[in-house]
């Protein structure tokens, strides 16, 4: 499998450079193996059962037991076992993190106009294991409305608006697209939020975030000044293509690279 990430860092004769990274085609078959998966966020490395899918080394995965919703990395994969599986907790879903599609610089940020080079189905599974079956979500969103120039709208307090220029200096917006009237983007916090919007003509409505404050938050307000960078170079630097396709997605530099390249053990990165 091989993708092409291209990077418009000089626009000589309109031509963008081109970054690609390849990596070998992986079978689709499930193969049971006993794998080794390292925390990062608890320093640990701990054995799990597998049967669901064919891992690799530095694969990216999720598992159940103690460590549900806690992302791993694979550091070791064994064939040759015999197991009592209720001895062993299992891996329960595997991150995605194949990318294909140009990109142009955009600040902190990479941001494309490809649907398909990085939805946010994909990106979200990044932060956050998939939902369970039997898990519900509902949302709601009060009626206020603000132009994107005038946060001061938002309401919120200065305290909340310091702490979520904070977290846009910081770049933790790590993610945030726009398709239509749809927006969406990935703060992270003490854990990845979803924050969720509309955006017509420059207002902003029906704005939410999946933390569990009850009024306007610093994720919100980070996500915001997030959208006001990158919507004033997009209009600077690729209007046209904005325009042609009423969508863009914007991921921190770090997040692309973390997840797209990192870790990968073969294939060829050129620029």
């Amino acid at each position: 499998m091989a993708f092409k990430i291209g990077f418009a860092a000089g626009r000589s004769e309109n031509k963008p450079v081109e970054t690609t990274y390849t990596v070998p085609q992986q079978t689709a078959t499930p193969r049971k193996s006993v794998v080794q998966v390292y925390f990062a966020g608890r320093n640990m490395t701990l054995a799990y059962y597998n049967d669901q899918f064919d891992l690799h080394r530095g694969d990216m995965v999720y598992v159940d037991g103690k460590l549900e919703g806690m992302r791993g990395r694979v550091t070791e994969v064994n064939y040759n076992f015999k197991i009592k599986v209720s001895d062993y907790k299992r891996v329960i879903a595997v991150v995605d993190t194949t990318v294909s599609g140009q990109f142009f610089m955009a600040g902190s940020h990479f941001v494309t106009f490809d649907r398909a080079a990085l939805p946010a189905s994909k990106v979200v599974a990044w932060y956050k294991a998939p939902a369970k079956v039997d898990d519900e979500f509902v949302s709601g969103s009060d009626d206020t409305t603000f132009n994107l120039q005038e946060l001061w709208r938002m309401n919120v307090s200065s305290t909340i608006a310091d702490r979520g220029r904070d977290y846009f200096m910081e770049n933790k917006v790590k993610y945030i697209c726009i398709d239509g009237t749809k927006g969406y983007a990935i703060v992270e916090g003490s854990e990845a939020y979803e924050v969720e919007f509309e955006y017509r003509d420059g207002q902003i409505s029906a704005l939410t975030c999946s933390c569990f404050c009850s009024y306007n938050c610093k994720h919100e307000f980070a996500a915001m000044l997030q959208l006001q960078e990158t919507l004033e170079l997009i209009e600077k630097n690729y209007a046209d293509e904005y325009d042609r396709t009423g969508y863009f997605a914007a991921v921190s530099k770090g997040t692309l690279f973390a997840f797209a390249i990192d870790g990968k053990e073969t294939g060829s990165f050129t620029l």
